[in-house]
């Protein structure tokens, strides 16, 4: 009986404790979060400032095209069975040339990134003819890429970084552009084989007169076109083949010409000296008086009055120059007293350019009653 009541007071005395524990009130949330204190910050190192990466920083893939039927056609070029003597392998993502067939004449190499031109890709193309590596990286060319071709008539190789006129010119060129490049050096016999050469094109590069000695172009006795434009010339070139046709010196520094300088010039027809320095002290009156002479350009210099030039003269820029007045009577390569009713006999200038001066319409009449022939005059 005893131990029963003592049973009954133990569980009544758990289940009141229960009950307590139950009833607690249960503490409320924060409505804010609590307040930790922040570690100090510990201040970045400067990283240095990484250089501009130089274009192009990452090549594109190079341009596969399908097989085709020519076995020896590299996979970067197309091979036309219309044409298959010519390898066409430009704008295709290039860095190397590929070996090129053997039956290659032409070859197309522009607008890609090639950096070197080396002997081995032509070691079995030795019928080719005309080159065209236009618009790439080039500051190489191997001297023996040429003993390699020895037939070629064309080399392009404007629009590249060549410091100085490739070695081993082979004889047979004809046509040798080298424009836009940096070339500051012509090497010593450059083109002391090149007898064949009728085009040299120099424009856009960075010769000075100490880079060119009287005996640089003697040897090319069949040069046509000589352009040295947009370069550091202070002064004429020196030994110019008498047979040159064309002469361009525009965007130059010249600012005299040598009294006697064009004489023996037995085929010469058009001379630029746009974009120069030239005034009349530069100028000996009758240096352009050239009876092959057919058009003559002076614009953009210092001029004060129109130089004396041939009869056969048909086009005269002077534009841009200083001339406050011009004289028909004084520029006339006749005089106007004389009988020249065979009008097969007058002055044939056709295009008179002298706007940009100082000079005011109308035009003078001696210059009308002079140069019968002019259709256009712009002042």
């Amino acid at each position: 009986m005893k131990a029963g009541a003592g049973l009954f007071s133990a569980l009544a005395l758990f289940l009141l404790m229960g009950a307590v524990i139950t009833q607690r009130p249960r503490p409320k949330k924060p409505t804010r979060r609590p307040v930790t204190t922040k570690k100090p910050s510990v201040p970045k190192l400067a990283v240095p400032a990484q250089p501009e990466p130089q274009e192009p920083t990452d090549f594109p893939p190079p341009i596969m095209g399908p097989p085709s039927i020519f076995p020896d056609c590299p996979r970067e070029c197309l091979c036309s069975p219309d044409y298959p003597n010519s390898l066409n392998c430009e704008n295709r993502n290039i860095r190397a040339i590929p070996v090129i067939p053997p039956r290659t004449h032409y070859l197309y190499l522009q607008n890609n990134y090639i950096s070197e031109v080396t002997a081995e890709p032509f070691i079995n193309a030795t019928e080719v003819r005309w080159i065209n590596l236009a618009n790439n990286r080039i500051h190489r060319i191997d001297k023996k890429v040429f003993e390699k071709i020895p037939a070629l008539l064309y080399l392009y190789v404007h629009r590249n970084h060549l410091k100085e006129v490739p070695s081993g010119l082979p004889a047979s060129l004809e046509q040798l552009r080298l424009a836009k490049n940096r070339i500051s050096k012509i090497p010593a016999g450059a083109f002391s084989k090149m007898g064949n050469l009728t085009l040299l094109d120099l424009y856009h590069n960075q010769l000075s007169d100490s880079d060119l000695g009287k005996n640089t172009f003697k040897d090319l006795k069949s040069l046509m076109q000589l352009n040295l434009a947009h370069n550091v010339l202070k002064k004429m070139p020196d030994g110019v083949p008498s047979g040159l046709i064309q002469l361009f010196l525009d965007r130059n520094r010249i600012d005299d010409i040598p009294k006697d300088y064009f004489r023996g010039f037995t085929h010469l027809a058009f001379v630029r000296l746009n974009y120069n320095q030239l005034s009349d002290k530069g100028v000996p009156k009758a240096v352009f008086n050239i009876s092959s002479l057919l058009d003559l350009q002076l614009a953009h210099n210092q001029l004060a009055s129109v130089p004396l030039f041939n009869g056969h003269l048909e086009h005269l820029h002077l534009n841009h120059n200083s001339i406050e007045s011009i004289n028909g009577t004084l520029i006339c390569p006749y005089s106007l007293q004389a009988d020249l009713s065979d009008h097969s006999l007058l002055p044939r200038l056709r295009y008179l350019r002298l706007d940009g001066n100082h000079l005011s319409p109308p035009i003078p009449l001696d210059v009308i009653m002079c140069f019968r022939h002019l259709h256009s005059i712009v002042i």
